[in-house]
C-alpha cells in the first residue's frame, strides 16, 4: 500500500513538472519546437520567481468565426492566474496583442513601443516620409519606435524561414516584455535575451532601412525634377 501510494506520488510529481515546464507557452500551435518552448519557459520561470508576475505567450493558427483577438485574451485571463501579462499572435490574420492584468500592469511595459512597426528610429523617419498626412502624424511616428515583432513579421519568407519569422518575432517579443517588467522590479533576468541580441538585430534593421531609406529619397527626388522640368517646359512653350 506504501510502495503504491508512493509511486502514485512519483507519477504525480513528474506529470505537474511537465505541466509546469511548458506553463509560460501557454498554447503553441505555430512553432512547435522544443527549443523554442524551453527558452520561452526559461524566461517566464524566472520573471515570476523575480517579480511574481506570469508572463504568457499564446500562438493559434487561427481564432473562431467572428472571435477578435482582444476577446480571445479577455477569456484567457480569466483562466489565469492574476498578475499576469498575455501576448498572443495569430497566424492566418497576422495579429499581434498583448493584455496586462490587471491594467496596472501596462505601468510595467512599453505596449506600444513593443508592437511598433517600427524597429529604428530611421525606420521611424521612412514611415513619416512615405505614410504621414499631418505634422501629428510625423510627430506620432517620430516617438513610436523600438518594435521587436511587427518589423520581424513583415520580412520575407520561404518554406521553414516562414516559421523561423514566428518564432524569433514572438522571442523577441516575449523576452522584451520580460525586460521591461523586470526592469520596472529593479531586477535583471539571465535568460533573456540581452543588449547583445538586440544590437544584432538593431544592427540589421538599421542597414534595412537605410537602404530603405535611399530609395524613398531617390524615388521624391525623380519626382521632384520630373515636376521641375515640367514647369520649364511649359514655360518654354509660352
Amino acid at each position: 500500500m506504501c510502495k503504491s501510494r508512493g509511486l502514485a506520488a512519483l507519477i504525480l510529481t513528474l506529470l505537474l513538472s511537465n505541466t509546469l515546464f511548458a506553463e509560460y507557452l501557454y498554447k503553441d500551435d505555430v512553432v512547435q519546437r522544443d527549443s523554442f518552448t524551453e527558452e520561452i519557459d526559461k524566461i517566464g520561470s524566472e520573471l515570476y520567481e523575480k517579480t511574481g508576475v506570469s508572463l504568457y505567450l499564446v500562438m493559434v493558427r487561427d481564432l473562431d468565426e467572428n472571435q477578435s483577438i482582444a476577446g480571445y485574451e479577455l477569456a484567457l485571463a480569466k483562466e489565469l492566474p492574476q498578475p499576469a501579462v498575455i501576448l498572443s499572435f495569430v497566424e492566418l490574420k497576422k495579429q499581434v496583442q498583448i493584455l496586462a492584468s490587471p491594467t496596472s500592469l501596462y505601468n510595467d511595459f512599453d505596449k506600444e513601443k513593443v508592437l511598433s512597426p517600427n524597429a529604428t528610429f530611421i525606420g521611424a523617419v521612412v514611415s513619416s516620409i512615405m505614410f504621414a498626412r499631418s505634422f501629428d502624424d510625423i510627430k506620432e511616428f517620430m516617438s513610436n519606435y523600438g518594435g521587436v515583432i511587427l518589423p520581424v513579421l513583415a520580412e520575407r519568407a520561404k518554406g521553414d524561414d516562414i516559421v523561423n519569422k514566428y518564432a524569433v518575432a514572438m522571442f523577441n517579443g516575449y523576452s522584451e516584455i520580460a525586460e521591461q517588467i523586470a526592469g520596472s522590479y529593479g531586477v535583471e533576468l539571465e535568460s533573456a535575451a540581452g543588449n547583445e541580441n538586440k544590437m544584432a538585430i538593431d544592427v540589421i534593421r538599421l542597414i534595412f532601412y537605410g537602404v530603405l531609406l535611399l530609395f524613398v529619397l531617390k524615388y521624391i527626388r525623380g519626382k521632384f525634377f520630373s515636376s521641375r522640368s515640367k514647369v520649364d517646359e511649359e514655360n518654354s512653350e509660352k
